[in-house]
């Protein structure tokens, strides 16, 4: 199911996209390159999944869909400048301030983000009022300061430092975490329903899945290779941030990735939906391999 959930993201994100031959082209042509960069398109398929099982309209989960990437690309851009991680690779390619420059990838990845939440409100029109606000707040509360921008600013500060695992976890449940789970709430709320119970076991599933792919990708920082990753490996531990293997060691890291993953799976088992598809979801995070 992945492959067609990344070309139907794909497809939305064209859509939505500004034409590289409309001025200004170089800003354009960044932000195609870097939305459109090959990826793994979680966040958008977590969007489809959870919408697919409580009856979300296609139209309204394609424009969820593509803001949270729209949102995500942004992230990877700014995350990628000097000022930041300063690396030179993105999934497998130069990163964006490299093949374009500095002035060009900083106003590409505001550029999304404003996209990002213009493609929402415009495409949801066949749901609710409230539900459209919602939606919005939702993603915006995941991207802001109490969500992956906080959690970016506390990543930096941890470099170099000594950490506790509430630490670690704190940073990671809003640098990464916080974006996972509003693209299963979008995907929920997509169906035009938000019924408290549901939607609290959806935003449990969403933060111990959120957590499992930042302990893999730490995992894999140390396991992987450059070209299975598409960035250069072993960076976490060049730009001295504190991961998982590094705070727990390897082996107990693995522990907390398949713990994670069981505590996931047993909030999808406390709704009475097919949530079959949620649970694949949380076995690919853990066991994938970039």
């Amino acid at each position: 199911m992945l492959p067609t959930l990344q070309a139907r993201t794909n497809a939305a994100l064209n859509s939505c996209l500004p034409s590289e031959t409309i001025p200004p082209k170089s800003l354009h042509a960044a932000m195609r390159y870097s939305a459109l960069a090959p990826g793994k398109r979680l966040r958008p398929a977590l969007v489809y999944v959870t919408g697919m099982v409580f009856g979300g309209a296609d139209s309204v989960l394609d424009a969820a869909a593509a803001s949270v990437e729209l949102i995500h690309a942004y992230s990877l851009i700014h995350d990628d400048l000097p000022a930041m991680d300063d690396d030179d690779l993105r999934r497998g390619r130069l990163t964006c301030h490299k093949q374009f420059d500095e002035a060009t990838a900083i106003l590409a990845g505001d550029a999304l983000q404003a996209l990002a939440f213009e493609s929402l409100i415009n495409n949801t029109k066949g749901i609710s009022a409230e539900i459209r606000i919602e939606m919005l707040r939702v993603l915006t509360h995941a991207s802001g300061p109490a969500g992956m921008a906080g959690g970016q600013a506390l990543d930096l500060d941890a470099v170099g430092q000594t950490v506790t695992l509430s630490d670690l976890e704190l940073i990671h449940r809003h640098k990464t975490g916080d974006l996972i789970t509003a693209s299963v709430l979008l995907g929920y709320l997509s169906s035009a329903q938000d019924d408290s119970p549901v939607r609290k076991k959806l935003q449990k599933y969403s933060e111990c899945v959120g957590l499992a792919f930042q302990v893999q990708d730490d995992i894999l920082d140390v396991e992987g290779t450059t070209e299975e990753l598409g960035k250069p490996q072993g960076s976490d531990e060049e730009l001295e941030k504190p991961t998982y293997p590094n705070l727990l060691g390897m082996s107990e890291a693995k522990k907390t990735a398949l713990r994670l993953r069981d505590n996931a799976i047993q909030c999808l088992q406390e709704i009475e939906q097919d949530t079959s598809t949620l649970e694949e979801i949380a076995d690919f995070i853990i066991f994938r391999n970039s």
